[in-house]
């Protein structure tokens, strides 16, 4: 690590507000400095975040995405805290790539585990695969037939139908998380190194019951290992690139719920991934949690980004936008959008750079798009991100005008950021 990296040393937050700034590049730490100095104090920031997935298609090392989080919070002139955050951890490999990098905040992911299709089975399909697991899940037993109060009010009922469900679901999900959380307990601790774990269980169609959210959570307490945070799966839509798509009555009632049982069962804090761009549930998290929340970013900063290149490169911007739309319906496979090629025009059918803007670039889905287009095309170029940044021909071009313009890049980030932190904060205040 540089010597000027190593004058900031990733920290762990504990219980503190905090707000993880992914940048698929590394040149977005100015940005993200810049809204943080204009937001104040109340929430802390993750400067060096990215997941191992995120690493592998933008090729970068653990270590790369640490040095220029660090020597880009430096430059920027940040004089407080910031932790560090490796995402979507799924192997023993994983944790230790990070660790030796230098990384705090550990995001377990055992998605694999999960049966997606678990809320679809009928209650005798249910049985039937509770009953293959034979005693694997013999704890369950614990919880069937109580009844849990939670402070919000709403009764957790854990009845044996609800339980066999959560086992057949997450079930093999929650021996795996536990076993690399042990992991992560013990290679840090041994190696004198500070640790803060958070469990993703939120990459699923259907939301995490409340029932489903306890059991977990209850297993995690009863083995020892401290959770900082956990992402459930919230109810509404959490498309990438666009704002949240829901009933926001339905989800400020799950937050206050979920909130509860991290307050219970903690404390721990609520983590929003897909994060980015979902200012219309900002204030209700913040308020739900009383400001014990974490919030997840990645793709934004890569955006605004091309952003960047649309104002100074029009020419480039419209050849990545053709390169991102032949690529799209391969990329998009891992991601939750709902923008198609057909509900976007290609860059040749719009001649206004101000409106090419506005189809591929806008952030709120309450701007109307135009001429009959229903996608945002701004979730194209999310999901084709690594195809551009790896490209021989793109990845460079977009570097080099983000090299050549960084007071544009830095103003973009504020601008953007700072509306997701001052939402945040009105839920605070």
């Amino acid at each position: 690590m540089s010597n000027q990296a190593s004058t900031l040393v990733p920290q762990t937050l504990g219980l503190a507000a905090s707000f993880g700034f992914g940048d698929r590049i590394g040149l977005a730490t100015a940005g993200h400095v810049a809204a943080m100095h204009r937001c104040g104090t109340g929430i802390e920031p993750i400067f060096p975040q990215q997941s191992i997935r995120e690493m592998t298609r933008t090729i970068r090392s653990a270590t790369e995405v640490m040095e220029d989080g660090l020597s880009g919070a430096v430059q920027a002139g940040w004089m407080g805290k910031t932790g560090a955050d490796a995402d979507h951890l799924k192997t023993r490999q994983d944790v230790d790539v990070t660790r030796a990098a230098g990384f705090t905040f550990f995001t377990i992911d055992p998605s694999d585990f999960v049966d997606p299709q678990a809320d679809d089975y009928t209650a005798g399909q249910v049985i039937e695969k509770f009953s293959s697991t034979g005693d694997s899940y013999s704890w369950i037993r614990d919880y069937v037939g109580r009844s849990e109060k939670l402070t919000s009010g709403t009764i957790v009922d854990l009845h044996e139908s609800n339980c066999q469900r959560a086992v057949v679901k997450y079930g093999p999900a929650i021996a795996a998380a536990i076993e690399l959380g042990r992991y992560i307990c013990d290679s840090c601790e041994a190696a004198g190194q500070s640790y803060e774990i958070e469990l993703s269980i939120d990459e699923t169609e259907q939301p995490t019951t409340l029932a489903e959210h306890f059991i977990i959570a209850d297993q995690f307490r009863i083995a020892g290992i401290p959770l900082i945070s956990m992402a459930p799966r919230f109810p509404g839509d959490f498309e990438k690139g666009v704002d949240f798509k829901g009933d926001l009555n339905r989800l400020d009632q799950a937050l206050q719920d979920h909130a509860a049982i991290a307050e219970q069962l903690g404390p721990y804090k609520l983590s929003l991934h897909s994060g980015s761009d979902k200012l219309a549930m900002y204030p209700l998290l913040a308020r739900a949690t009383q400001g014990r929340f974490h919030i997840k970013t990645a793709g934004t900063s890569y955006l605004e980004a091309l952003r960047v290149v649309l104002k100074h490169e029009p020419e480039l911007f419209r050849r990545i936008v053709e390169f991102a739309r032949q690529r799209y319906n391969t990329d998009k496979a891992t991601y939750h959008v709902s923008a198609t090629l057909a509900g976007t025009p290609a860059a040749a059918e719009v001649a206004a750079d101000e409106e090419l803007e506005a189809l591929y670039l806008e952030r709120w889905c309450d701007v109307p798009l135009g001429k009959g287009f229903t996608a945002p095309g701004r979730q194209i170029l999310h999901c084709t991100f690594g195809s551009v940044l790896t490209s021989e021909e793109w990845g460079p071009a977009v570097r080099q005008v983000l090299e050549a313009n960084p007071n544009t890049y830095r103003e973009v980030l504020d601008e953007h950021f700072g509306r997701h932190l001052d939402a945040l904060r009105e839920g605070m205040n």
